[in-house]
């Protein structure tokens, strides 16, 4: 199994982990966790392969589904062991969006694909899922947050993994690279609460 098809596996399977703690705090049934879980899980890399005209995952290969399946039963048994749900959600999001990032990215650089798409991928297959997620769950999608640097990680990550490729490391070691480096992003920014300036408006001259 080649690096980024690990990066994949991973990504599904930690952001069914969130889907399902999200499926928690709204207190669904199994079948609920189970939905969350998938479509958390293989949303961002649904939408990369549609539009990179590959195979989807999980048609490809049915285990990916199984992945998050899996996922959301051990949360099912197991989310009220949990101190701060939320917190781990956060957490678990942030390790979700740095291999999520690393894999659209490569996957999209290993197609042959020019630098602007293989950034719209990287932030798109790390984004959409959390995305959908909390959408469905009726909350406040992390990605439009006020001031909340979360597509900005995952940009600087693709911007990474972009980076080390041009410096002539092949793609599925770059991934690792971006990967790290979106997690160090975004990790920091949970650490220590930084936000990105936002819009203000200001009243109209006379």
């Amino acid at each position: 199994m080649s690096p980024l098809e690990l990066l994949d596996y991973a990504s599904v399977l930690i952001f069914a982990l969130t889907g399902a703690l999200v499926a928690s705090r709204a207190q669904l049934d199994v079948v609920g966790f189970a939905f969350l879980a998938c479509l958390t899980g293989v949303g961002g890399g649904t939408l990369r392969d549609l539009l990179l005209r590959r195979e989807v995952l999980w048609i490809a290969d049915p285990t990916y589904l199984a992945v998050a399946c899996g996922a959301a039963i051990a949360v099912f048994f197991t989310a009220h062991r949990l101190e701060s749900r939320q917190r781990a959600i956060l957490w678990l999001d942030a390790v979700a969006l740095s291999v999520a990032v690393a894999a659209g990215a490569g996957i999209a650089l290993s197609d042959g694909a020019p630098v602007p798409v293989v950034l719209v991928m990287g932030v798109m297959t790390g984004c959409f899922g959390g995305l959908m997620r909390d959408v469905v769950a009726n909350e406040l999608p992390l990605v439009l947050k006020q001031g909340e640097p979360y597509a900005t990680c995952a940009l600087g990550g693709a911007g990474a993994l972009l980076a080390a490729h041009a410096s002539g490391i092949e793609p599925g070691k770059a991934a690792l690279i971006g990967a790290i480096f979106t997690f160090v992003l975004r990790g920091t920014a949970l650490a220590f609460g930084w936000n990105i300036p936002i819009y203000k408006g200001r009243p109209p001259r006379n």
